[in-house]
């Protein structure tokens, strides 16, 4: 069996690729696949596997994009950071949907249920109902609605309260997460920005790049890049250039108000 792996946190993907080559040796990992972009090259002049396992939020954007410009024609089990009830709400059409992060218990039942519905049903379409998920995405945040107000850090013996209010952006580098505040103080925090993402406001918070969660009022200028991308520039200053990919970009400028 053919399966592919779309996947932007390296150390995720290839955690997945062991934990599903280890349940099933017959299973041949034949792309790991890290963005929107490169997910649609590959299915563009790739044979179609036989499943796809599929990050939601990817570095360029989320993967309902993929289905905006091809016709995937696989079966797909999604993974999410979303709670319960989103999950829950997204299984009506779908394979299977795997809350991150990932047990390999968890993993085995998803891939037995796929290889049950092909035995049964044979060659399987994909049978996502896209509008169904978008509704879902771009609702989720209603499903959460107590987003933190603050945030308790460890400093050595210490804890230290700062609040959301005064955050500027959060930043991951080298396996960690600092966050910076608006008067330029910079903090480890022990959360991914995946789980971050969940635990802030997003009418507040934008998740820029792969590297970058960023607050309203951080962002000092937004440029036009290059191929329909946007340059911003943050207050305090980052070390990176913040580039939003032209696929996230529409998702940005409505961010912003546009």
């Amino acid at each position: 069996m053919k399966v592919v792996i779309i996947e932007d946190e390296e150390l995720a993907a290839e955690h997945l690729k062991v934990m599903v080559t280890e349940i099933d040796a017959n299973i041949e990992v034949v792309a790991m696949l890290e963005s929107v972009e490169s997910s649609v090259d590959w299915f563009r002049t790739h044979p179609a596997p036989d499943l796809a396992l599929m990050d939601i939020e990817l570095a360029d954007g989320q993967s309902f994009e993929i289905f905006n410009q091809i016709q995937l024609k696989c079966p797909v089990i999604f993974t999410t950071a979303y709670d319960e009830f989103a999950i829950q709400a997204f299984k009506v059409n779908s394979i299977d949907y795997l809350l991150k992060p990932i047990e390999e218990e968890m993993l085995r039942q998803s891939l037995r249920k796929f290889q049950h519905l092909r035995k049964t049903f044979g060659a399987l379409e994909n049978t996502l109902n896209l509008d169904e998920l978008k509704a879902m995405l771009s609702s989720q945040k209603h499903v959460r609605p107590n987003y933190r107000d603050r945030f308790l850090l460890k400093q050595g013996t210490k804890l230290l309260p700062l609040r959301v209010d005064d955050i500027a952006y959060f930043e991951s580098k080298e396996g960690l997460t600092f966050v910076k505040t608006h008067d330029k103080r910079s903090y480890l925090i022990e959360y991914p920005l995946e789980e971050l993402e969940t635990m802030v406001n997003p009418k507040a918070f934008f998740r820029a790049t792969r590297q970058y969660l960023v607050a309203r009022q951080s962002i000092d200028k937004i440029q036009v890049h290059l191929n329909g991308r946007l340059k911003i520039t943050l207050k305090p200053l980052t070390e990176d250039e913040l580039i939003i990919s032209r696929y996230k970009a529409p998702e940005f400028r409505a961010w912003m108000g546009e």
